[in-house]
C-alpha cells in the first residue's frame, strides 16, 4: 500500500508540471535567416544575397531542407528546417557561423541593416489585437503602441517563443525628395543619404576638467552635445551643400519631411477596423494553456495603463481548442472508469471485490504521469485518448486476483491462505499477460518520422500502465484482498433478483455462446470462410475510407490565405481583403475576424501581394445548428 501512495503521489506531482497540447511536438525544428536589402528586388537579392548565403549553408548537421523566398519589396527569408530532435538552440549556433562566413561577400547596404538569425517556432499560439474605440488612434500609432509597450514583453514571458507585429508600420522619418528640383539643383539621392548620415548621428563631446588639467581643477563636467534628430523640422535643416555664395542647400529645398512608417507593404485590421496585431508563437516543448493564460493575464494588468480610447481583443486563441479537447478526453476517462466501475460491480456482484479494482486504477492511470517528464511527453490528445483504453484493460490483473481470491476463501479458507494460493496461482499469468501486451505497444515506439512520434506516445502510455498495473496485481491486490474479502454470503429479498436475472441471461447467453463454438468446430470451413470474409471486408474498407495524417476537427477557427498575382500593389490586395472579410463576416458562427495585409502565414514571409485572414468562431456549444 505504502508502493501504491508513493506512484499515485509521483504521478501527481508530474501532472502540474507536464506541457499541454493538441497533439505531441511533432513539427521539426526551424531556423530563420533575413536580411533587407533596401530598393533591392527580387533578382538583386537572389544574385548578390540568397546565394552566397545558401552556398555556406549546404552541409549543415541535421538539416533536411531549406527555402529561400526574396521578394521586391527588399526581404530576404531563408527558412531551414531541421530533422526532429535536434536542440534548436545548437542549430541556431551553427546556422549563425555560416551565415557569418558569407556575411563579408554581401552588399554593404545589407551589411549596415545586419543579418538575422533565429530559431522560429511554428505553433501559431493566439494573436493580440489593440483597437481604437473612436477615431483618435490611426493603425500607425497603435501599432508603434503595441512595438513598444507589447511585443517584447510579451516574447519576455515564459513559455513564449517568439512575438511580432504582423505588420511593421513602425513610425519613421520619411524623406520624401521631388527629383525635378534635384535635377534643376545638380543633387542626387546619394548626396541627401550622406548627408542625413553625417548629420544625424551621436556625437560624443567628452567632458570639461578631464586630467590632465591645470592645478586648481576642482570640478569635471560631461558634455552632453545634440545628438540624432528627431523632429522633420530638424531634417529639413541638415545641409546638403555650401553653395559659393554662402548660402546653404537644406533637404527641405529639394523634398519634404514627415513622420510616417517604416514600411507602407503591411496592414492590420480587427472586424474590419484598424488594429495592430501582436502574433505570438509557443516555444518548444512548452505549455500552450499555461502560456496563454499569462499573456490573457499579463495584457489584462496592461490595459489599465493604455491611453484612453484604447481596448484590447484576443482574435486568435489556439487553446480554445486544447481547453475543449482535454475536457472532452478528461470527461471520457471520468465515464470510462465509472463504466468499468459498474461493469466490474455487475458481473462480481460485491462491493468489497469491487472495491479493489476501483482502488488499483489510480496507480495505473495516475502513476503513468511519473515517467511523461523522462520520457518527454505531454499531455495531449494522444496521450490521454491511451489512458482512456487502458483503463479497460488495466483493471484486467485485478479482477483476476480477486476472483482467484474470492474462490478459495468460498472453499473455506482464510483471507491471508487464500491470497496465498490465489497468488501461487495467477502470478505467472498476470506477468504474462503484461509482457505480451508490452510487446505489443513498445515496438510501436521505434516507428520514426512524424507519425512515430504521435503513435510513440500513445502506445507507450498504454504500456506503462499496463506494466504499472501488473505490479499492483501483484502487490497491492493481494495486500486489499487479504484485507477486504469475506466468504461471500447469499443474498435474499429484492436487491438479489436483478442479479438473479442477469445471472440467468448471462448463463443463457454462454451457453449458447458455447453451443456455436461446438457448431462451427465441426464445421470448421464456415469459420474459415466467415473469417475470409472478414478480411476482404476489411481490406475493402481500407480502400474505401478516406485516409489523413490526423483527422479534421473543429479548432474552433479557419483561416484564409490569399495571394494574388505577382507585382500585385497593397493598395490592390488591401481592397481584395476587404471583399473577403465582408464574405467571412456574414457566414453564420464567426464572431471575430483578423486581417494580416502582407504577410503569408503559412511561410512566415511578407509580400505585397498576399495576405492572410484568420476567423475565430463563436464557442462549440452556440453553434449546434447545420449552418454553423
Amino acid at each position: 500500500m505504502v508502493i501504491a501512495i508513493i506512484i499515485i503521489i509521483l504521478g501527481a506531482v508530474a501532472i502540474p508540471g507536464l506541457p499541454i497540447s493538441a497533439y505531441p511536438q511533432v513539427v521539426p525544428p526551424a531556423v530563420q535567416v533575413t536580411a533587407n536589402y533596401l530598393g533591392g528586388n527580387a533578382q538583386d537579392l537572389e544574385k548578390t544575397v540568397a546565394q552566397p548565403i545558401e552556398e555556406q549553408l549546404v552541409g549543415l548537421d541535421g538539416m533536411l531542407y531549406y527555402q529561400s523566398t526574396s521578394t521586391n519589396n527588399g526581404q530576404l527569408t531563408i527558412t531551414i528546417t531541421f530533422q526532429l530532435g535536434v536542440n534548436p538552440d545548437i542549430a541556431a549556433v551553427q546556422t549563425q557561423n555560416r551565415v557569418n562566413v558569407a556575411l563579408p561577400r554581401l552588399p554593404p547596404e545589407v551589411q549596415r541593416q545586419g543579418v538575422t538569425v533565429k530559431k522560429v517556432s511554428s505553433a501559431f499560439l493566439m494573436a493580440v489585437g489593440l483597437v481604437a474605440n473612436d477615431d483618435r488612434y490611426d493603425s500607425l500609432f497603435l501599432t508603434n503602441y503595441a512595438q513598444i509597450n507589447l511585443v517584447n514583453q510579451l516574447g519576455s514571458l515564459a513559455g513564449v517563443g517568439e512575438s511580432r507585429l504582423s505588420s511593421q508600420q513602425v513610425y519613421s522619418m520619411r524623406v520624401w525628395l521631388n527629383p525635378d528640383k534635384m535635377t534643376k539643383l545638380g543633387i542626387t539621392a546619394t548626396d541627401v543619404s550622406t548627408a542625413i548620415q553625417a548629420q544625424n548621428r551621436q556625437n560624443p563631446a567628452g567632458a570639461i576638467g578631464q586630467a590632465p588639467t591645470p592645478n586648481g581643477t576642482d570640478f569635471q563636467y560631461s558634455v552632453s552635445a545634440p545628438g540624432r534628430l528627431t523632429d522633420p523640422e530638424e531634417f529639413g535643416n541638415i545641409v546638403v551643400r555650401a553653395l559659393p555664395d554662402a548660402s546653404l542647400l537644406r533637404v527641405r529645398d529639394v523634398g519634404r519631411i514627415e513622420l510616417g512608417s517604416q514600411s507602407y507593404a503591411g496592414f492590420s485590421r480587427l472586424n474590419g477596423k484598424p488594429s495592430a496585431n501582436v502574433i505570438i508563437y509557443l516555444a518548444p516543448g512548452a505549455n500552450a494553456v499555461q502560456t496563454s493564460n499569462q499573456v490573457m493575464s499579463y495584457v489584462e494588468e496592461l490595459k489599465k495603463t493604455f491611453p484612453p480610447g484604447i481596448g484590447y481583443v484576443i482574435p486568435y486563441d489556439s487553446t480554445m481548442f486544447v481547453r475543449s479537447a482535454i475536457h472532452d478526453v478528461l470527461q471520457t476517462l471520468l465515464e470510462a472508469v465509472g463504466l468499468v466501475i459498474l461493469v466490474v460491480f455487475i458481473f462480481l456482484q460485491n462491493w468489497r471485490a469491487t472495491l479493489i479494482p476501483l482502488l488499483t486504477v489510480p496507480v495505473s492511470v495516475v502513476g503513468t504521469f511519473a515517467l511523461f517528464p523522462i520520457l518527454g511527453f505531454s499531455i495531449n490528445i494522444t496521450s490521454m485518448f491511451g489512458l482512456v483504453l487502458a483503463i479497460g484493460i488495466v483493471v484486467d490483473d485485478a479482477i483476476v486476483v480477486v476472483e482467484a481470491v474470492q474462490r478459495h476463501i468460498d472453499d473455506g479458507m482464510s483471507p491471508k491462505e487464500a491470497t496465498i494460493r490465489a497468488m501461487e496461482e495467477v502470478s505467472a499469468p498476470v506477468v504474462a499477460i503484461a509482457f505480451i501486451l508490452a510487446a505489443v505497444f513498445i515496438p510501436v515506439a521505434f516507428l520514426g518520422g512524424i507519425s512515430g512520434e504521435i503513435y510513440k506516445q500513445f502506445a507507450l502510455t498504454i504500456a506503462v500502465s499496463v506494466l504499472l498495473s501488473a505490479f499492483s496485481a501483484l502487490s497491492l491486490s493481494p495486500a486489499l484482498a487479504a484485507l477486504l474479502l469475506k466468504p461471500r454470503k447469499k443474498s435474499t429479498g429484492w436487491i438479489s433478483k436483478p442479479f438473479t436475472w442477469f445471472n440467468r441471461g448471462f448463463n443463457w447467453t454462454t451457453n449458447k455462446y458455447l453451443s456455436t463454438v461446438v457448431f462451427l468446430i465441426r464445421r470448421s470451413f464456415i469459420a474459415v470462410a466467415g473469417l475470409v470474409l472478414v478480411v476482404l471486408m476489411t481490406g475493402g474498407l481500407f480502400k474505401l475510407l478516406p485516409t489523413g495524417f490526423l483527422p479534421s476537427e473543429d479548432q474552433g477557427a479557419f483561416f484564409v490565405s490569399m495571394r494574388l498575382p505577382d507585382g500585385a500593389s497593397t493598395e490592390r490586395t488591401n481592397a481584395a481583403s476587404a471583399k473577403v472579410e465582408d464574405v467571412v463576416s456574414k457566414i453564420p458562427g464567426v464572431r471575430t475576424s483578423f486581417t494580416l495585409g502582407g504577410l503569408d502565414i503559412a511561410t512566415g514571409t511578407s509580400n505585397s501581394n498576399v495576405a492572410t485572414i484568420i476567423a475565430t468562431l463563436k464557442p462549440w456549444d452556440e453553434r449546434n445548428t447545420p449552418e454553423t
